[in-house]
């Protein structure tokens, strides 16, 4: 199994947060923790590289998922970018690709204005 590997960068419009690795039930509780603290406030924006993600199960869609809630309770997003193909996959057969706006690039995930 790879490890997970994280980091932020706090830019003027949102915090992007680079995530290497699997995310799964070993490594989940890692990138919810690091997502509370990587917050400068719970209604920013977060943009998430996803370029480097390999695998995602169940329980890292859910921190996903609770991460979105958190922001769209405070007016925010979270907003996945650059997702290889397995965790895409996933995103589509479980139809969370509706819910969380994903884009090809990061580049275009902090250009964006409006999430779906």
């Amino acid at each position: 199994m790879r490890p997970l590997v994280l980091d932020f960068q706090h830019l003027p419009d949102a915090t992007l947060v680079t995530v290497v690795g699997e995310l799964d039930a070993t490594t989940s509780g890692q990138l919810d923790d690091f997502l509370r603290q990587a917050r400068r406030m719970p209604g920013e924006h977060l943009v998430l590289d996803l370029s480097a993600l390999t695998f995602i199960d169940s329980t890292g869609l859910s921190v996903l998922i609770k991460a979105q809630n958190l922001s769209r309770q405070h007016d925010g997003s979270v907003r996945l970018a650059a997702l290889q193909p397995v965790p895409a996959r996933l995103l589509r057969i479980t139809g969370l690709d509706a819910h969380l706006p994903v884009y090809t690039s990061v580049g275009d995930a902090l250009a964006a204005r409006e999430d779906r």
